[in-house]
């Protein structure tokens, strides 16, 4: 007789398995290869998978005609969470295929691309994504876990959690301004020059939903920036008289239901404030705040305005009027308690506690505050970004990193140290235009080029 010839195969082309009622041993035929692993292990794989499965009958020792050596990694991987060495030896998406053959893929994904794992001091490009076409990325946005979407012209390009499965859809827009994630397969779209923000299915190549702000003047209203909490979706519009704009908030959890509309102005005659869209959108979830930061240029410089919005009452709570040195770009970070912004006149990094709101002259420079009058604009095209305790400041094609000292408690006394990312620097030269974190991974695009590189721990991945 055959070996096993007397088991009942299961849906998924496996036999029943023996498991000894009074062991916690469990023996499996992997393509004509036995393992032995216990009950406990089984179950990490969770209850939708498989392997779950065979820990819960009884019956003979059951054969699943799958790679053998492939299987061990992922033996590994629920024995101990991680993977072992000799995963380098596979293709990382012959894993991610297998994984989903025994429903562990989320165990796989968890051990190679959670943001716990992201090592600042320690990042090194690991790999290059091309776009199709000609044009450059112009908005760029991540999920937690590490799938990416990027615009460039008229195309958005997704690139899943492995960076291995890519697909490119067409949309609407002659050129996507605004990116947000809102899950792996969905993303919220618009641009300066087109009506509407869109919700977009970019796995099917669809738009969901259109969103539309009704102003005064009934014409279209074109997206300055978008933003999100867990709960709320932030977008805000302007008119396309360019005459009056605000922020819209919309509910993610009940089919982006308009919730409540703030920071409504009309233009009237030459209070040039109220002209000012918000062009950068960042939920404070610390404070329950929502930050609207906007800039315009002109005969009198650089000015803008950075207000802080409580959703409730609909007021602002904290305004910082921007007219010296005005923000290139700003951010905040729960972490440090803190807004930081990069001058567009010196270049230099400046922050200010989130636990001294309401203050005036509240920015304490974390660089040369001698560069803050020089009026070279230094500072033009940076962009800032915070990811942990951590912030990271493009100047041009190199990238800064900023990290706290920890010192005392009080704004006077917190120390911040510059660290130059050697590594991240482009042999070209080329100008960063921007950067986002997903999973343990930083994403950098940059002026003329039409790919996107991955910054990753040098120690991780494949």
């Amino acid at each position: 007789m055959p070996p096993f010839a007397g088991s009942h195969p299961l849906s998924h082309g496996f036999s029943r398995n023996s498991i000894d009622s009074a062991s916690n041993i469990v023996t499996i035929d992997v393509g004509g290869q036995l393992f032995q692993t216990t009950r406990q292990t089984l179950k990490q794989s969770g209850s939708k998978s498989i392997l779950s499965e065979i820990s819960n009958i009884d019956g003979s020792v059951p054969f699943i005609d799958r790679d053998p050596e492939i299987f061990s990694i992922l033996l590994s991987l629920l024995r101990t969470g991680n993977l072992p060495s000799k995963a380098k030896s596979f293709d990382i998406q012959d894993l991610v295929f297998e994984s989903q053959y025994y429903g562990i893929e989320h165990l796989l994904l968890n051990s190679q691309s959670n943001p716990s794992q992201f090592e600042p001091f320690d990042l090194e490009k690991s790999v290059i994504l091309p776009l199709s076409g000609r044009d450059s990325p112009t908005a760029i946005s991540t999920t937690q876990l590490g799938s990416v979407q990027v615009a460039h012209g008229c195309k958005i390009t997704s690139f899943d959690w492995s960076l291995k499965r890519k697909s490119t859809i067409l949309t609407q827009f002659a050129g996507i301004d605004s990116l947000l994630s809102l899950s792996p397969s969905v993303v919220a779209a618009g641009a300066t020059d087109f009506s509407g923000l869109q919700i977009i299915d970019v796995s099917k190549g669809f738009v969901k939903e259109t969103l539309n702000w009704e102003n005064v003047t009934k014409t279209g209203s074109t997206v300055q920036a978008i933003g999100a909490s867990k709960e709320l979706l932030f977008t805000s519009f302007e008119s396309a008289r360019r005459n009056s704009n605000c922020i819209m908030i919309y509910d993610l959890n009940d089919g982006f239901r308009p919730v409540t509309e703030i920071g409504h102005y009309e233009i009237f005659g030459a209070e040039l404030d109220s002209a000012i869209p918000a062009t950068k959108l960042s939920w404070i979830s610390s404070h329950n705040l929502l930050m609207a930061a906007g800039s315009h240029s002109g005969p009198s410089g650089v000015r803008g305005n950075i207000r802080f919005w409580d959703l409730r009452s609909g007021n602002a709570v904290w305004e910082i009027k921007e007219n010296v040195d005005c923000f290139s770009d700003c951010t905040v970070s729960d972490d440090l308690s803190a807004i930081l912004k990069v001058g567009v006149h010196s270049g230099e990094v400046f922050i200010s506690d989130l636990r001294n709101i309401g203050r005036e002259n509240s920015w304490t420079c974390l660089g040369d505050q001698r560069k803050v009058t020089n009026g070279k604009k230094e500072g033009f095209g940076s962009k800032l970004e915070s990811h942990g305790s951590q912030v990271f400041c493009s100047k041009g094609g190199n990238l800064e990193l900023w990290s706290e000292v920890l010192i005392g408690s009080s704004i006077k006394d917190r120390v911040f140290r510059k660290n130059s990312m050697g590594r991240a620097k482009d042999s070209c030269g080329n100008k960063i235009t921007h950067f986002s974190f997903g999973g343990n991974k930083m994403f950098v695009t940059r002026k003329d080029q039409q790919f996107v590189e991955v910054w990753q721990s040098s120690v991780r991945g494949f």
